[in-house]
Protein backbone atom coordinates (compact mmCIF):
# COMPACT_ATOMS: atom_id res chain seq x y z
CA UNK A 1 0.00 0.00 0.00
CA UNK A 2 0.81 3.72 -0.45
CA UNK A 3 2.53 4.64 3.41
CA UNK A 4 5.42 5.93 4.57
CA UNK A 5 7.93 3.72 7.09
CA UNK A 6 6.04 3.07 10.20
CA UNK A 7 7.26 5.41 13.12
CA UNK A 8 10.09 4.42 15.66
CA UNK A 9 9.02 4.01 18.73
CA UNK A 10 12.56 4.83 20.50
CA UNK A 11 12.94 7.95 17.92
CA UNK A 12 13.94 10.77 19.77
CA UNK A 13 10.48 12.93 20.52
CA UNK A 14 8.39 10.41 21.09
CA UNK A 15 6.39 9.73 23.84
CA UNK A 16 7.17 6.27 26.09
CA UNK A 17 4.21 4.05 25.86
CA UNK A 18 3.01 2.58 29.26
CA UNK A 19 5.58 0.21 31.25
CA UNK A 20 4.24 -3.17 32.07
CA UNK A 21 4.36 -5.02 34.88
CA UNK A 22 6.94 -7.01 35.52
CA UNK A 23 6.40 -10.46 34.60
CA UNK A 24 4.26 -9.90 32.15
CA UNK A 25 5.99 -12.06 28.79
CA UNK A 26 7.29 -9.79 25.87
CA UNK A 27 4.24 -8.74 22.81
CA UNK A 28 5.12 -10.34 19.44
CA UNK A 29 5.57 -7.70 16.91
CA UNK A 30 3.38 -8.37 14.08
CA UNK A 31 5.03 -9.03 11.00
CA UNK A 32 5.62 -6.02 8.54
CA UNK A 33 3.84 -6.05 5.23
CA UNK A 34 6.30 -7.34 2.09
CA UNK A 35 8.15 -5.02 -0.22
CA UNK A 36 6.07 -6.24 -2.91
CA UNK A 37 2.52 -6.37 -1.43
CA UNK A 38 -0.29 -5.02 -3.80
CA UNK A 39 -1.43 -1.52 -2.68
CA UNK A 40 -4.04 -1.78 0.38
CA UNK A 41 -3.21 -5.99 -0.42
CA UNK A 42 -2.04 -7.90 3.66
CA UNK A 43 0.20 -10.61 3.55
CA UNK A 44 -0.68 -14.00 5.26
CA UNK A 45 1.70 -15.77 7.46
CA UNK A 46 0.25 -18.78 8.16
CA UNK A 47 1.59 -21.91 6.90
CA UNK A 48 -0.28 -22.54 4.05
CA UNK A 49 0.06 -18.94 2.60
CA UNK A 50 1.36 -18.28 -0.33
CA UNK A 51 4.40 -15.92 -0.74
CA UNK A 52 4.02 -12.37 -0.95
CA UNK A 53 3.28 -10.66 -3.96
CA UNK A 54 2.75 -13.77 -5.65
CA UNK A 55 -1.07 -13.63 -7.05
CA UNK A 56 -2.63 -14.81 -9.96
CA UNK A 57 -5.47 -12.32 -10.29
CA UNK A 58 -3.30 -9.84 -12.32
CA UNK A 59 -1.63 -12.32 -14.64
CA UNK A 60 -5.55 -13.82 -15.19
CA UNK A 61 -7.11 -10.69 -15.86
CA UNK A 62 -4.31 -9.92 -18.00
CA UNK A 63 -4.47 -13.21 -20.51
CA UNK A 64 -8.17 -12.47 -20.76
CA UNK A 65 -8.10 -8.80 -21.72
CA UNK A 66 -5.64 -9.77 -23.97
CA UNK A 67 -7.56 -12.63 -25.69
CA UNK A 68 -10.65 -10.41 -25.64
CA UNK A 69 -8.56 -7.73 -27.74
CA UNK A 70 -7.47 -10.84 -29.84
CA UNK A 71 -11.09 -11.81 -30.57
CA UNK A 72 -12.87 -8.36 -30.97
CA UNK A 73 -9.73 -7.65 -33.69
CA UNK A 74 -10.46 -10.69 -35.40
CA UNK A 75 -14.23 -10.48 -35.82
CA UNK A 76 -14.89 -6.98 -35.63
CA UNK A 77 -14.55 -6.06 -38.83
CA UNK A 78 -17.13 -8.64 -40.17
CA UNK A 79 -19.65 -8.15 -37.37
CA UNK A 80 -19.47 -4.07 -38.05
CA UNK A 81 -20.01 -4.57 -41.51
CA UNK A 82 -22.82 -7.46 -41.30
CA UNK A 83 -25.55 -6.54 -43.25
CA UNK A 84 -24.23 -3.23 -45.06
CA UNK A 85 -23.38 -4.10 -48.43
CA UNK A 86 -20.27 -2.89 -48.15
CA UNK A 87 -17.54 -5.09 -49.90
CA UNK A 88 -15.33 -7.48 -48.45
CA UNK A 89 -12.05 -6.70 -47.31
CA UNK A 90 -9.60 -9.96 -47.74
CA UNK A 91 -8.08 -10.71 -44.42
CA UNK A 92 -9.48 -7.53 -42.73
CA UNK A 93 -8.83 -9.60 -39.02
CA UNK A 94 -5.68 -10.26 -39.69
CA UNK A 95 -4.71 -6.51 -40.95
CA UNK A 96 -6.75 -5.33 -37.78
CA UNK A 97 -4.90 -7.12 -35.31
CA UNK A 98 -1.55 -6.39 -37.63
CA UNK A 99 -2.49 -2.81 -36.96
CA UNK A 100 -3.58 -2.61 -33.51
CA UNK A 101 0.40 -4.06 -32.95
CA UNK A 102 1.50 -1.61 -34.88
CA UNK A 103 -0.58 1.09 -32.74
CA UNK A 104 0.41 0.03 -29.72
CA UNK A 105 4.09 -0.25 -30.26
CA UNK A 106 4.06 3.42 -31.23
CA UNK A 107 2.42 4.17 -28.28
CA UNK A 108 4.27 2.42 -25.94
CA UNK A 109 7.54 3.97 -27.57
CA UNK A 110 6.52 7.33 -27.49
CA UNK A 111 5.15 6.82 -23.58
CA UNK A 112 8.66 5.80 -22.76
CA UNK A 113 10.15 9.44 -24.36
CA UNK A 114 7.15 11.05 -22.40
CA UNK A 115 7.66 9.28 -19.31
CA UNK A 116 10.99 10.59 -17.77
CA UNK A 117 9.82 14.10 -18.60
CA UNK A 118 7.07 13.54 -16.13
CA UNK A 119 9.07 11.95 -13.41
CA UNK A 120 12.26 13.86 -13.61
CA UNK A 121 10.63 16.98 -12.07
CA UNK A 122 9.36 15.19 -9.00
CA UNK A 123 10.73 16.36 -5.97
CA UNK A 124 11.32 13.26 -3.21
CA UNK A 125 11.20 10.65 -5.84
CA UNK A 126 13.00 7.31 -5.68
CA UNK A 127 16.06 6.61 -7.94
CA UNK A 128 14.69 4.00 -9.48
CA UNK A 129 13.39 3.26 -12.95
CA UNK A 130 11.26 0.95 -14.66
CA UNK A 131 12.63 -1.37 -17.24
CA UNK A 132 12.40 -0.06 -20.84
CA UNK A 133 10.15 -1.60 -23.36
CA UNK A 134 11.01 0.49 -25.93
CA UNK A 135 13.17 -1.76 -28.30
CA UNK A 136 10.64 -4.83 -28.01
CA UNK A 137 7.78 -2.53 -28.45
CA UNK A 138 9.35 -0.72 -31.58
CA UNK A 139 10.34 -4.23 -33.06
CA UNK A 140 7.17 -5.34 -32.71
CA UNK A 141 5.55 -3.08 -34.29
CA UNK A 142 8.64 -3.23 -37.65
CA UNK A 143 7.39 -6.90 -37.87
CA UNK A 144 3.32 -5.99 -37.84
CA UNK A 145 4.25 -3.07 -40.60
CA UNK A 146 6.45 -5.79 -42.39
CA UNK A 147 3.38 -8.40 -41.97
CA UNK A 148 0.94 -5.87 -43.48
CA UNK A 149 3.31 -5.83 -46.43
CA UNK A 150 2.99 -9.78 -47.05
CA UNK A 151 -0.71 -9.31 -46.69
CA UNK A 152 -1.03 -6.70 -49.39
CA UNK A 153 1.48 -8.44 -51.79
CA UNK A 154 -0.68 -11.91 -51.18
CA UNK A 155 -3.44 -9.92 -51.60
CA UNK A 156 -2.41 -7.94 -54.93
CA UNK A 157 -0.81 -10.98 -56.28
CA UNK A 158 2.35 -9.15 -56.04
CA UNK A 159 5.94 -10.06 -55.59
CA UNK A 160 7.07 -8.34 -52.70
CA UNK A 161 9.39 -5.94 -54.63
CA UNK A 162 6.85 -4.74 -56.96
CA UNK A 163 4.36 -4.46 -53.55
CA UNK A 164 7.27 -1.98 -52.63
CA UNK A 165 6.58 0.38 -55.55
CA UNK A 166 2.49 0.36 -54.95
CA UNK A 167 1.74 3.74 -52.92
CA UNK A 168 0.36 1.51 -49.26
CA UNK A 169 2.85 -0.71 -49.81
CA UNK A 170 5.92 1.89 -49.94
CA UNK A 171 4.54 3.77 -47.07
CA UNK A 172 3.98 0.01 -45.19
CA UNK A 173 7.95 0.14 -46.06
CA UNK A 174 8.84 3.50 -44.50
CA UNK A 175 7.08 2.71 -41.41
CA UNK A 176 8.97 -0.77 -41.10
CA UNK A 177 12.00 1.28 -41.41
CA UNK A 178 11.52 3.68 -39.13
CA UNK A 179 10.45 1.72 -36.21
CA UNK A 180 13.56 -0.75 -36.69
CA UNK A 181 15.71 2.94 -36.54
CA UNK A 182 13.88 3.77 -33.36
CA UNK A 183 14.64 0.38 -31.97
CA UNK A 184 18.23 1.10 -32.35
CA UNK A 185 18.05 4.66 -31.09
CA UNK A 186 16.30 2.78 -28.19
CA UNK A 187 18.92 0.66 -27.88
CA UNK A 188 21.26 3.26 -27.93
CA UNK A 189 23.07 5.88 -25.34
CA UNK A 190 20.91 8.59 -26.39
CA UNK A 191 17.12 7.15 -26.96
CA UNK A 192 15.51 10.39 -27.12
CA UNK A 193 17.21 10.19 -31.02
CA UNK A 194 14.29 7.93 -31.68
CA UNK A 195 11.61 11.09 -32.00
CA UNK A 196 12.61 11.54 -35.37
CA UNK A 197 11.73 8.35 -36.96
CA UNK A 198 8.95 7.88 -35.12
CA UNK A 199 7.74 11.17 -36.46
CA UNK A 200 7.97 9.46 -39.64
CA UNK A 201 6.47 6.90 -38.72
CA UNK A 202 3.47 8.73 -37.83
CA UNK A 203 3.96 10.74 -41.00
CA UNK A 204 3.83 7.81 -43.24
CA UNK A 205 0.89 6.35 -41.35
CA UNK A 206 -1.29 9.17 -41.44
CA UNK A 207 -0.33 9.69 -45.41
CA UNK A 208 -1.72 5.90 -45.91
CA UNK A 209 -4.03 6.33 -44.11
CA UNK A 210 -6.19 9.30 -45.96
CA UNK A 211 -5.62 7.95 -50.02
CA UNK A 212 -8.75 9.72 -50.82
CA UNK A 213 -9.23 12.46 -53.64
CA UNK A 214 -10.86 14.76 -51.76
CA UNK A 215 -8.04 16.92 -49.59
CA UNK A 216 -5.81 14.08 -48.44
CA UNK A 217 -3.41 16.73 -46.76
CA UNK A 218 -5.96 18.27 -44.32
CA UNK A 219 -7.14 14.24 -43.33
CA UNK A 220 -3.34 13.55 -42.76
CA UNK A 221 -2.68 16.10 -40.82
CA UNK A 222 -5.49 15.48 -38.59
CA UNK A 223 -4.57 12.26 -38.41
CA UNK A 224 -0.84 13.17 -37.04
CA UNK A 225 -2.28 15.47 -34.19
CA UNK A 226 -5.04 12.55 -33.42
CA UNK A 227 -2.64 9.58 -33.72
CA UNK A 228 0.17 11.11 -31.85
CA UNK A 229 -2.34 12.49 -28.77
CA UNK A 230 -3.61 8.89 -28.58
CA UNK A 231 -0.33 7.25 -28.03
CA UNK A 232 0.97 9.83 -26.02
CA UNK A 233 -2.07 9.32 -23.50
CA UNK A 234 -2.00 5.60 -23.85
CA UNK A 235 1.68 5.38 -23.80
CA UNK A 236 2.35 7.97 -21.31
CA UNK A 237 -0.54 6.75 -18.69
CA UNK A 238 1.26 3.08 -18.71
CA UNK A 239 4.72 4.80 -18.23
CA UNK A 240 3.29 6.01 -15.52
CA UNK A 241 1.27 3.52 -14.06
CA UNK A 242 4.42 1.58 -14.16
CA UNK A 243 6.35 3.70 -12.29
CA UNK A 244 3.80 4.51 -9.36
CA UNK A 245 3.89 0.53 -9.29
CA UNK A 246 7.49 0.77 -8.47
CA UNK A 247 7.07 3.69 -5.76
CA UNK A 248 4.58 2.30 -3.97
CA UNK A 249 6.14 2.84 -1.03
CA UNK A 250 6.88 6.75 -1.92
CA UNK A 251 3.33 7.59 -1.99
CA UNK A 252 3.84 11.69 -1.78
CA UNK A 253 5.95 11.35 -4.93
CA UNK A 254 3.42 8.39 -6.52
CA UNK A 255 0.80 11.00 -6.05
CA UNK A 256 3.12 13.93 -7.84
CA UNK A 257 3.94 12.01 -10.60
CA UNK A 258 0.06 10.99 -11.38
CA UNK A 259 -1.33 15.05 -10.59
CA UNK A 260 1.78 15.67 -13.71
CA UNK A 261 0.57 13.34 -15.72
CA UNK A 262 -3.31 14.45 -15.29
CA UNK A 263 -2.60 18.05 -16.05
CA UNK A 264 -1.16 16.92 -19.45
CA UNK A 265 -3.48 14.42 -20.12
CA UNK A 266 -5.91 17.26 -20.02
CA UNK A 267 -4.74 18.89 -23.02
CA UNK A 268 -4.14 15.44 -25.00
CA UNK A 269 -7.63 14.99 -24.40
CA UNK A 270 -8.86 18.62 -26.13
CA UNK A 271 -6.67 17.46 -28.85
CA UNK A 272 -8.40 14.48 -28.93
CA UNK A 273 -11.62 15.44 -28.95
CA UNK A 274 -10.96 18.40 -31.59
CA UNK A 275 -9.05 16.42 -34.11
CA UNK A 276 -11.59 13.30 -34.08
CA UNK A 277 -14.72 15.58 -34.05
CA UNK A 278 -13.17 17.13 -37.71
CA UNK A 279 -12.05 13.79 -39.26
CA UNK A 280 -15.77 12.45 -38.60
CA UNK A 281 -17.10 15.34 -40.18
CA UNK A 282 -14.92 15.40 -42.93
CA UNK A 283 -15.22 11.67 -43.40
CA UNK A 284 -18.66 10.24 -42.29
CA UNK A 285 -21.59 11.43 -44.16
CA UNK A 286 -24.44 11.49 -41.23
CA UNK A 287 -26.75 9.94 -43.63
CA UNK A 288 -24.47 6.02 -43.08
CA UNK A 289 -23.65 6.51 -39.46
CA UNK A 290 -25.62 3.65 -38.39
CA UNK A 291 -25.90 1.61 -41.60
CA UNK A 292 -21.45 1.69 -42.40
CA UNK A 293 -19.00 -0.84 -41.19
CA UNK A 294 -17.28 2.80 -40.08
CA UNK A 295 -20.21 4.23 -38.40
CA UNK A 296 -20.85 1.38 -36.53
CA UNK A 297 -17.39 1.25 -35.46
CA UNK A 298 -16.89 4.69 -34.14
CA UNK A 299 -19.93 4.47 -32.48
CA UNK A 300 -18.14 2.18 -30.19
CA UNK A 301 -15.23 3.86 -29.79
CA UNK A 302 -17.43 6.82 -28.70
CA UNK A 303 -19.14 4.91 -26.53
CA UNK A 304 -15.52 3.20 -24.98
CA UNK A 305 -13.85 6.28 -24.80
CA UNK A 306 -17.32 8.07 -22.71
CA UNK A 307 -15.87 5.08 -20.15
CA UNK A 308 -12.46 6.31 -20.25
CA UNK A 309 -13.64 10.14 -19.60
CA UNK A 310 -15.34 8.92 -16.47
CA UNK A 311 -12.76 6.73 -15.23
CA UNK A 312 -9.92 9.66 -15.88
CA UNK A 313 -12.22 12.03 -13.89
CA UNK A 314 -13.20 10.12 -10.97
CA UNK A 315 -9.31 9.20 -10.68
CA UNK A 316 -8.61 13.03 -11.22
CA UNK A 317 -11.17 13.61 -8.34
CA UNK A 318 -10.10 10.56 -5.99
CA UNK A 319 -6.40 12.31 -6.35
CA UNK A 320 -6.98 15.45 -5.48
CA UNK A 321 -9.23 14.37 -1.97
CA UNK A 322 -6.73 11.81 -1.10
CA UNK A 323 -3.76 11.48 0.28
CA UNK A 324 -2.97 8.12 -0.49
CA UNK A 325 -3.01 7.80 -4.41
CA UNK A 326 -3.80 3.83 -4.19
CA UNK A 327 -7.20 4.24 -5.43
CA UNK A 328 -6.37 6.71 -7.89
CA UNK A 329 -4.10 4.44 -9.24
CA UNK A 330 -6.51 1.38 -9.69
CA UNK A 331 -8.93 3.75 -11.76
CA UNK A 332 -6.54 4.58 -13.87
CA UNK A 333 -5.60 0.91 -14.18
CA UNK A 334 -8.96 0.14 -15.51
CA UNK A 335 -8.90 3.54 -17.56
CA UNK A 336 -5.83 1.64 -18.77
CA UNK A 337 -7.60 -1.36 -20.04
CA UNK A 338 -10.31 0.83 -21.75
CA UNK A 339 -8.05 2.92 -23.29
CA UNK A 340 -6.39 -1.16 -24.84
CA UNK A 341 -9.80 -1.71 -26.15
CA UNK A 342 -9.95 1.62 -28.04
CA UNK A 343 -6.57 1.14 -29.92
CA UNK A 344 -8.17 -2.03 -30.77
CA UNK A 345 -11.63 0.02 -32.05
CA UNK A 346 -9.25 2.54 -33.80
CA UNK A 347 -7.15 -0.21 -35.98
CA UNK A 348 -10.66 -1.92 -37.04
CA UNK A 349 -11.64 2.01 -38.31
CA UNK A 350 -8.62 1.73 -40.07
CA UNK A 351 -9.72 -1.55 -42.32
CA UNK A 352 -13.13 -1.20 -42.67
CA UNK A 353 -14.45 0.84 -45.88
CA UNK A 354 -14.57 4.53 -46.38
CA UNK A 355 -18.41 5.30 -45.90
CA UNK A 356 -18.44 8.07 -48.72
CA UNK A 357 -19.13 5.15 -51.41
CA UNK A 358 -22.79 4.05 -49.59
CA UNK A 359 -23.69 7.49 -50.00
CA UNK A 360 -22.91 7.92 -53.44
CA UNK A 361 -24.49 4.67 -54.32
CA UNK A 362 -27.22 5.54 -56.86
Amino acid sequence: MFSGPPADPAAPGTAPGPTAPPGTPPAVAAPAPAAGAPFGGEISDGPSARPAGRSWTTPLLLCGAGALALLVALLGPGIAARGTGELRIPGAGLTTVLRTVLFAALALHLGELLGPQLVRPVRGRPRTAVRSWAVLASLAGAAAAAGQIVRLAAVSDLGITETYGTREGGLLLLIANGLVIAALCAASRRPALALAPLAVVIGAEALRAHPEAYSPEFGAALTVVHLTAASLWTGGLLYVLRTMWLWRGSPVAARALLGRYARLAIWLYVALAATGTASTLRRLPLDVVFTSAYGRTLLVKLALMAVVSALAVAARRRMLRDADPSVAHLLARREQVVLGLVVVVSAILTVVPDPHWISLRP
